[in-house]
């Protein structure tokens, strides 16, 4: 009997396997794969995703086998710069292969006592009040509390649920990829300025090292249930550009669509849907992986409360109610990008006019922010600008106060010192520190960062604490 079997072991269900583990649920991710994924693609760990791996003590590990890059062009490819004294304290994307990622996140969660079964596949499942019947491909069946599907776009976990999942099917395919070279740069960037935006969606930039990302329509090219072929973007670049720029050495190559779908329910009963196979849409500003991955962040911690016995009533619906909208969002501003990317008349005058307006530090910190994903407010319900959001990685007598997260408990920050947490010390960490980077009394913090709570009144504190983190122990 576990507690939660989680079906996807790609970067969200490793991601909520480790979130688990930090409050002794017992898990088990089911991943259909025998091997992890041998292709390298490059993907972008972008500013609050950095933000999530701090918190946990992951963020060093990353660093290591990624390159950091400035945080800008992000959105449609428009090459603007971030803006300057954006609020973070990790203010970069970070590239890193994706192998890599999922390697390092199927690793923390097994150092932390999740169990991984490769080359298993969910081939159904009942629910019942007590827990969920979970059937495998070669008909063996496991018990568990609650089921989580994390398996992709394609989720056998949702369609088993019965959930919909309306949106639009794909209309246009682009190919995109990473590859080197054969001529400089300055030859690349001149010939690349000659190509008029009818040519959309194209594009070469420097990757750094000598690699460059490479993307061009897919229309008329290959077998789209084949691989692409380094042949094939030789011909696009050809078609367009006149030149293939000597392209070799690929380092991965894909072909995408624009298909876009948000599941109608996160949940039903003791089953929940996380990452892919709770939204897709185009990878147009690098968001996937990273909505997945806040996702199971979101998840974790109200999942593991519910299963510790702790979780106030509603705490698990409010899983749905945060992260949906985001999705809602994520998925309309990469429609935006899509049509922004058309070669049509309409659309490049669109694109004309935005590029003209992210000059205003107001509009191209708005769209950085939300493509980021550090500009996210929960609706915690009326209060100051900050309650629901993210709080940054802010000094405090301790060091850094993402160091005091790691173990995915609740945290007051206290400047008044006459606060505490009481009955809640169980859940919820106290720091008092009159010399926090604070410009309000006190905050209360969810296990995910975000600013529960702010004050100086003990029973307004308590009310709160009650509010996410259930009734006082004793």
């Amino acid at each position: 009997m576990f507690d939660v079997i989680i079906s996807g072991c790609g970067p969200t269900g490793a991601m909520l396997a480790a979130e688990l583990r930090l409050h002794d649920v017992r898990v088990l991710v089911l991943e259909k794969e025998t091997e992890p994924k041998s292709f390298v693609r490059i993907v972008g760990l972008h500013i609050r995703s950095l933000e999530l791996m701090a918190m946990r003590g992951l963020l060093d590990r990353m660093l290591q086998h990624g390159r950091q890059r400035p945080a800008g062009g992000f959105f449609a490819g428009i090459a603007k710069p971030a803006p300057v004294g954006l609020d973070s304290a990790h203010a970069y994307l970070l590239g890193i292969p994706q192998p890599v990622i999922e390697r390092l996140l199927e690793e923390h969660a097994t150092e932390r006592g999740a169990q991984v079964r490769r080359g298993c596949a969910v081939a159904g499942f009942e629910q019942d009040d007590e827990g969920v019947t979970v059937e495998l491909a070669g008909g063996e069946q496991l018990r568990s509390r609650y089921l989580v599907g994390c398996d992709g776009g394609r989720s056998t976990v949702r369609k088993l649920l019965g959930v919909g999942f309306p949106g639009e099917p794909s209309r246009t395919e682009t190919l995109m990829g990473e590859m080197e070279v054969g001529v400089p740069q300055e030859e690349i960037a001149a010939r690349v300025s000659e190509i008029p935006e009818t040519r959309q969606p194209f594009w070469l930039r420097p990757f750094g090292g000598g690699v460059y990302s490479v993307v061009v329509p897919a229309a008329g090219v290959g077998d789209r249930a084949e691989p692409p072929t380094l042949e094939d973007f030789r011909q696009q670049l050809r078609a367009i550009a006149g030149t293939d720029f000597g392209v070799h050495s690929p380092r991965w190559l894909s072909r995408f669509g624009d298909a876009t779908r948000l599941a109608e329910r996160y949940r039903v009963g003791r089953v929940l849907l996380a990452g892919d196979a709770a939204h897709i849409h185009p990878p147009t500003g690098g968001q996937g992986l990273n909505l997945g991955v806040q996702d199971a962040f979101n998840l974790g911690w109200k999942l593991a409360a519910q299963i510790r016995g702790w979780a106030p009533e509603t705490l698990l619906d409010t899983y749905q109610a945060e992260r949906h909208p985001v999705a809602e969002d994520v998925l309309d501003n990469t429609r935006a990008q899509m049509e922004l990317l058309s070669a049509e008349p309409g659309a490049r005058a669109a694109r004309k006019l935005l590029t003209e307006l992210m000059d205003f530090d107001e509009v191209n910190r708005h769209l950085i922010e939300k493509i980021t994903a550090i500009g996210v407010r929960y609706d915690f319900g009326a209060g100051p600008d900050l309650l629901g959001r993210r709080l940054r990685d802010i000094d405090v007598q301790q060091g850094r106060l993402y160091g005091l997260l790691h173990r995915g408990r609740g945290l007051l920050l206290d400047r008044t010192g006459r606060l505490a947490v009481g009955g809640w010390s169980d859940r919820v960490d106290h720091l008092a520190d009159p010399t926090a980077a604070l410009d309000v009394p006190c905050v209360l913090l969810r296990p995910d960062g975000h600013v529960a709570w702010i004050g100086d009144d003990q029973q307004d504190l308590d009310d709160h604490l009650s509010r996410w983190f259930g009734k006082p122990a004793g």
